[in-house]
C-alpha cells in the first residue's frame, strides 16, 4: 500500500483539508481498481467492419455459371508477330505512341500478395505482375525501370483500358467471356483454383461446411458468384480489398475466405494462423493481361513478351521466386492459345 503523508508542519487549515482528501482518494483507488477492459464476446459486431464491406445474405437464387472462357474462345488470342527490337517501335499505332511518351503505363492493385504489392521495407511495389510488367516494358524500351504503375481497384480496370488511361492491365485477372466483350486479353499466363482459406483448428474442411458460415470475398470478383453458387446458405463479407479479408479474418468477423488458391497463399504467407483447405470450388482460373480491345498492335506485342518468357525460363524463374514456396511445384506455364 502506498503511503500518503496526510498533513504537515506548518500547513494551513486549508491545506491540511486538501491533503486529507487526496489521501482518502488515493486510499479508495487503491481499494477498489478499476474494472478490466470488457472483453470481446466474439460476434461479427463487436468491432467496426472494414470501410467499404458489403454484407450479403444468403440467396435462394443463386447465379447461373457463365459459359466457360474455352467455349466462346475468350481464351484464344492474337497471334505475335516479329518482336521489333527495344526502342525500334514500328510507326504509327499504340507502341508508337507508348515509345514516343517514354514509359509503359501498367494498372495494378498494392494489395495482391504475391503478385503486386507494396513492400513495407523499400516502399516499392514487388511480385510476380510487376515482374511480368517490367518484362514487357524492358521489350520495348530495353529498360525495365521506364514503366508507371497506376494502382487501380478491381472494379476499375476494364474501365481504364476503355478510356485509355492504361495501356495494359496486369491485375490478377481471370479470363472470362463477359470481360473479353469489353477488353481483349493477352493469351493465358498463370491459371489459378478457387478454394478456401480458414483459422488452424477449424471445424470448415471444404464447401459442404460453409453453410450458415460468413465467407470474406472480394467485392468486384469472379469469386462472390462461385461461393454462391457452391454454398447459397452462407452470408458473404464483400470487401474492398484482399488485404481486407485478412484483417476480416483476423478480427473473426468471417469464417472463411474464398478466392484463387494463389491469392490466398499470399495471405497465409502473411498469417500462418491461417490454412487454406478443401478441393477447388469450380473449374480453373485462365488469368490473361488486359489490354484495350482496339490495340491490336499491343495484343501482340504482349503475346510476344509472354513467348519469349515461356521459352528462355524467365517464366519458371519468376515462379519461383514469388510462388513456388506457397503454391509448390509445377510443370510450367501455361501454354498460349492463338485464333489465327
Amino acid at each position: 500500500m502506498t503511503q500518503v503523508r496526510i498533513s504537515r508542519p506548518g500547513a494551513t487549515p486549508r491545506a491540511r483539508l486538501l491533503v486529507g482528501i487526496l489521501a482518502v482518494a488515493v486510499l479508495a483507488g487503491c481499494a477498489t481498481p478499476d474494472p478490466l477492459t470488457p472483453t470481446v464476446a466474439g460476434t461479427y459486431t463487436t468491432r467496426p467492419m472494414t470501410n467499404g464491406a458489403q454484407i450479403i445474405p444468403p440467396t435462394n437464387n443463386p447465379p447461373p455459371a457463365g459459359p466457360s472462357p474455352e467455349s466462346c474462345g475468350a481464351l484464344a488470342s492474337l497471334r505475335p508477330g516479329p518482336q521489333p527490337p527495344p526502342g525500334q517501335m514500328p510507326p504509327g499505332g499504340s507502341l508508337a505512341e507508348i515509345a514516343s511518351r517514354g514509359r509503359l503505363i501498367v494498372g495494378v492493385d498494392q494489395n495482391t500478395n504475391p503478385f503486386s504489392f507494396r513492400d513495407p521495407t523499400t516502399g516499392t511495389l514487388q511480385g510476380f505482375d510487376i515482374d511480368v510488367a517490367k518484362e514487357i516494358t524492358k521489350d520495348i524500351f530495353g529498360d525495365p525501370a521506364k514503366v508507371e504503375f497506376r494502382l487501380l481497384t478491381s472494379a476499375g480496370r476494364f474501365t481504364a483500358l476503355e478510356h485509355n488511361d492504361v495501356d495494359v492491365v496486369v491485375h490478377a485477372t481471370a479470363i472470362t467471356c463477359e470481360r473479353a466483350q469489353r477488353v481483349a486479353f493477352s493469351t493465358e499466363y498463370f491459371r489459378a483454383f478457387q478454394r478456401i482459406m480458414v483459422p488452424r483448428g477449424s471445424d470448415i474442411t471444404g464447401p459442404a461446411d460453409l453453410a450458415g458460415k460468413r465467407v470474406c470475398t472480394f467485392v468486384d470478383t469472379t469469386s462472390l458468384p462461385t461461393v454462391q453458387r457452391v454454398a447459397p446458405e452462407a452470408t458473404i463479407v464483400a470487401v474492398p480489398d484482399w488485404d481486407d479479408c485478412l484483417v476480416t479474418m483476423q478480427k473473426r468477423q468471417a469464417d472463411a475466405t474464398s478466392t484463387s488458391d494463389s491469392l490466398l497463399a499470399g495471405l497465409v504467407s502473411q498469417d500462418p494462423h491461417f490454412q487454406i483447405v478443401g478441393p477447388p470450388m469450380e473449374d480453373e482460373e485462365h488469368w490473361g493481361i488486359g489490354v484495350n480491345k482496339y490495340k491490336d498492335d499491343l495484343v501482340r506485342f504482349v503475346n510476344g513478351t509472354l513467348d519469349r518468357l515461356r521459352a528462355d525460363g524467365t517464366w519458371m524463374r519468376l515462379y519461383d521466386r514469388w510462388l513456388a514456396a506457397s503454391l509448390g511445384p509445377i510443370a510450367g506455364p501455361p501454354p498460349a492459345t492463338y485464333r489465327d
